[in-house]
């Protein structure tokens, strides 16, 4: 009986979910990953990859929030040590900083999320239902 022999698919994670920050399929970082302002692609429209199987759920937010929090507290921290201003402007800044940041961040995240579990085979993303 013949012996099959699998080539591994190297999948380097950080290469992987860079390419997902970048809101770009993590295989070949050609095709767009996302169809909407949230919404994952069915499929890399370059290299034909099924996303399907990605399940991000509450880690995007969640990790969204921390990075936002570890950004512009230390910044409202240093503000107020040195100026002092008063709150209806610390309010006028950091409530729109925070609010653009954490949209901005939201997908890019998710698609290094994606990213993520592509390069650790994850979920349903191993060898057998790629294309």
């Amino acid at each position: 009986m013949a012996e099959v022999v699998y080539q591994l698919e190297s999948r380097p994670v950080w290469r992987a979910m860079g390419r997902g920050f970048r809101k770009r399929c993590p295989r070949c970082g050609e095709g767009k990953l996302m169809a909407g302002y949230l919404t994952v692609a069915s499929q890399c429209n370059a290299c034909g990859l099924d996303l399907t199987p990605q399940r991000a759920d509450d880690a995007p937010p969640y990790f969204t929030i921390f990075i936002v929090g570890h950004i512009v507290v230390p910044l409202m921290w240093a503000w107020e040590r040195y100026y002092a201003p008063p709150a209806a402007l610390q309010m006028a800044v950091w409530l729109p900083v925070i609010a653009l940041l954490s949209l901005w961040l939201l997908p890019r995240v998710k698609g290094a999320t994606v990213g993520l579990q592509w390069a650790m085979k994850m979920h349903d993303f191993g060898e057998s239902r790629e294309t």
